[in-house]
């Protein structure tokens, strides 16, 4: 069976000298800052506890022949914390830099890494440019939105991000919200860091899920491919859930009175979620060891589904991850159409690639 991997990572954190060359001359000291408050570098222990490492295209592509993996897609590490960055013109320099230094150190050097680009939240405009210089003149397959940070102006339905949108429409290229800080969720006074890891993860993703589809993005560019990531699959039966008992008894109208574009009142939240879902609009990473993976695929289909490593972070080795296949695998909870729809025909559409 064919697996291509929708979310792996680059470990760009000891490689901050290296960006850091493709940053204007006059500011190479820093890239990104700081990933999160007090809790990611100490109450999780810190690079102590780091299993990491250096991991470059080389180690990537035996960690793919021992998996058994196609292809995969990466993802920033330090770079996660690219919605953290306040300033507009260091966020654009970091993100050229980012994409820059991704280029030249993995997508050009093995076809099977394919990358996926930072564009500056904090200047919609300068996304724009951003995305379509990685596409065309760099050869991204899409480009990811952090799902928290300081520099987000607001939610991700807000029309200030349409033309990012837009454009992604005309590139027909894929944006992923990855899950990245977890500070400002409500969690930020409590003093150990699983539970803030565990829920941090869902909330970020889910919150912004809510605002593009609430604000009626996926109405507005019908063609634009959405995935949300590293927030496991169960968050979405949840939020569907959820949903439902909220919509019919409040849905939003306008100072006129009349129903927003994304209030519909002839069908339910979880049926208009599930509508964009069919259409090939929205699309959820998944962790190997969710549970409720085959009650979220019953709830919302499996189409939208996307299998992920998340090496070298979680899955740290070959040896881990493909214990981790087997078990999917093996499940009985999901049919051979589930298992070969995630493990990698929603990828492949996702990423509209090799379809």
């Amino acid at each position: 069976m064919q697996i291509i991997d929708a979310d792996g990572h680059v470990n760009d954190r000891p490689c901050m000298d290296e960006i850091s060359k493709y940053m204007p001359p006059g500011n190479r000291t820093q890239v990104f800052p700081a990933f999160d408050h007090i809790h990611f570098h100490f109450l999780e222990g810190g690079e102590r506890r780091s299993r990491t490492g250096t991991v470059g295209p080389k180690e990537w592509t035996e960690f793919m022949d021992d998996t058994g993996i196609d292809w995969t897609v990466v993802y920033p590490t330090a770079g996660l914390a690219v919605g953290r960055i306040i300033s507009e013109d260091w966020a654009v320099a970091a993100c050229r830099a980012y994409n820059n230094w991704l280029y030249e150190k993995f997508t050009n050097v093995s076809s099977r890494i394919k990358g996926m680009a930072l564009i500056p939240i904090q200047d919609p405009q300068a996304a724009v440019n951003e995305l379509r210089r990685a596409i065309k003149e760099l050869g991204m397959v899409g480009a990811m939105l952090p799902s928290n940070g300081e520099g987000i102006k607001g939610h991700l339905g807000s029309k200030i991000y349409w033309p990012i949108y837009e454009e992604a429409e005309k590139l027909g290229c894929p944006l992923a919200v990855h899950v990245g800080c977890l500070h400002h969720l409500g969690m930020d006074t409590i003093g150990v860091y699983y539970p803030v890891h565990a829920l941090g993860h869902p909330f970020g993703i889910m919150a912004q899920a809510a605002g593009m589809l609430s604000y009626g993005v996926f109405d507005r560019f019908p063609k634009l491919r959405v995935g949300f990531l590293e927030g496991g699959a169960t968050w979405v039966p949840f939020f569907m859930d959820r949903l439902d008992r909220s919509y019919p008894h409040h849905l939003q109208v306008d100072v006129d009175g009349e129903f927003l574009p994304s209030s519909k009142p002839d069908v339910t939240a979880s049926e208009y979620f599930r509508r964009h879902v069919k259409a090939g609009r929205i699309f959820v990473g998944f962790d190997c060891d969710d549970r409720g993976l085959g009650f979220a695929v019953k709830e919302a289909g499996n189409e939208p589904f996307l299998f992920a490593t998340d090496f070298p972070h979680e899955s740290f080795s070959a040896e881990s991850c493909r214990k981790e296949i087997n078990e999917l695998l093996a499940r009985a909870d999901l049919t051979q159409a589930d298992k070969e729809a995630i493990l990698a025909t929603n990828a492949k559409r996702f990423y509209g690639i090799g379809i």
